[in-house]
């Protein structure tokens, strides 16, 4: 990775997954990156996640891999069960049909604090309580309106400001998301002895919960979905009464109604589909040279989980945006660089976006997958048995599109 970018200035709004990625990565490019926080302080905010690889190559180009091999846990299976029943209906061994390929299970929290910590190594600069009130765009680039009234301006913006963006909302005007009519609940608990390195998917009508071990198998990651009428909160923090979690898997098998019996706590949030954005950057030439704005990750193409991919997703963008942004700059003049900036972030969405909003749709299908009924169910779940015992490579081989990409080898998008 050349230095490309010495002594530009660029600053990043949001210090989550995407932002503190393409903070690193422009920061080994040479550039000289601050980042815009609202918070008071990186927290040990959020619960699990999976970093598939395509997600982990790029931690690997940022120089961290050492750091993700010693804080996640390397899957060995992901397994589909019959919720209701506790039968398991597949099985697919993630070690032994890719070998290569390593998927992860990690709390959010630890993640954001590896990427911080290697943020700052590479020289990123870290402010906080900076909400963003407002982000303008004007003659002379990008400017952001802080909640305190302080006006930066800042002629190379990276809006990682996730599902809420300000970004996203300048570049392409307020859009209303769509209530899909399904909720979440995510909590932790303590994680039996011996828990296995597994996500099982517990299928339902209606409904299906998802669970994996964290941090060593201390911990147990539980996030349940359900399907239902009445409109909730798009919130990481609402909070809700563990016993209408409960209820809502009552009819569940004893290894699962045994796990939510142990909830203590559980936030909810509603699940909204929001239109991938049309428009991803701008770029312009001001009196002092060129700018640009880009949004990347939830803040470009918000996606449902039942994929696994926001993560990740944001690490793939934040490696083909720094390496966008370096191609358009790279020896520009400040008179000169506006068209070569312009090029290169055009060609990035172009790019990218095809990619993403396949992935996004990819996730919508996953959910109704999950919630089949009546005989529909019963019909899915037998040929799911079937193809796991007689082609069980098949079932994973439907997502090599998405797990096998390799950003980091200049593949597109």
């Amino acid at each position: 990775m050349g230095r490309d970018l010495d002594g530009r200035a660029v600053t990043v709004l949001g210090a989550g997954i995407a932002g503190l990625a393409v903070a690193r990565a422009l920061a080994l490019r040479g550039a000289e990156v601050t980042v815009l926080e609202q918070a008071s302080e990186i927290g040990e905010v959020g619960a699990g996640i999976q970093v598939s690889p395509n997600g982990a190559v790029v931690l690997g180009a940022l120089g961290l891999s050492a750091p993700l091999e010693a804080m996640a846990m390397r899957a060995e299976a992901v397994e589909l069960h019959d919720g209701p029943r506790g039968r398991r209906v597949v099985r697919m061994a993630l070690s032994g049909l890719r070998p290569t390929e390593a998927y992860r299970f990690v709390h959010r929290a630890d993640l954001i604090a590896m990427l911080a910590e290697g943020a700052r190594d590479a020289g990123v600069q870290m402010r906080f309580l900076q909400k963003a009130d407002e982000v303008r765009l004007g003659e002379d680039g990008p400017e952001v309106v802080t909640a305190q009234g302080a006006r930066l301006a800042c002629p190379l913006l990276i809006g990682a400001d996730g599902l809420h963006s300000r970004t996203r909302a300048t570049l392409n005007g307020a859009v209303a998301p769509f209530f899909t009519h399904h909720c979440a609940w995510r909590a932790l608990i303590p994680a039996e002895p011996g828990a296995r390195p597994v996500a099982e998917v517990h299928m339902g009508p209606g409904c299906h919960l998802v669970s994996y071990p964290l941090r060593g198998g201390t911990l147990r990651n539980i996030v349940a979905v359900q399907e239902r009428r009445a409109w909730v909160e798009e919130s990481w923090t609402l909070a809700d009464d563990p016993a209408v979690l409960r209820a809502a898997f009552a009819g569940f098998s004893p290894r699962v109604r045994g796990w939510l019996d142990q909830v203590g706590s559980v936030n909810l949030w509603g699940l909204f589909r929001h239109p991938v954005a049309p428009v991803w950057q701008r770029a312009g030439q001001g009196g002092a040279g060129p700018w640009a704005v880009a949004i990347l990750g939830d803040a470009a193409h918000p996606t449902l989980p039942f994929l696994a991919q926001g993560a990740s997703m944001g690490l793939e963008d934040a490696w083909t945006l720094a390496a966008a942004l370096a191609e358009g700059l790279a020896g520009g003049t400040a008179g000169g660089a506006h068209g070569d900036l312009e090029a290169a972030l055009a060609r990035w969405q172009r790019a990218r976006a095809p990619r993403c909003a396949r992935i996004v749709e990819a996730a919508s299908r996953n959910a109704r997958a999950y919630h089949l009924t009546g005989p529909a169910r019963a019909v899915a779940h037998l040929g799911l048995g079937l193809a796991g015992r007689v082609a069980p490579g098949r079932l994973l081989g439907r997502f090599d599109w998405i797990y096998g990409h390799d950003v980091t080898a200049g593949a597109p998008g």
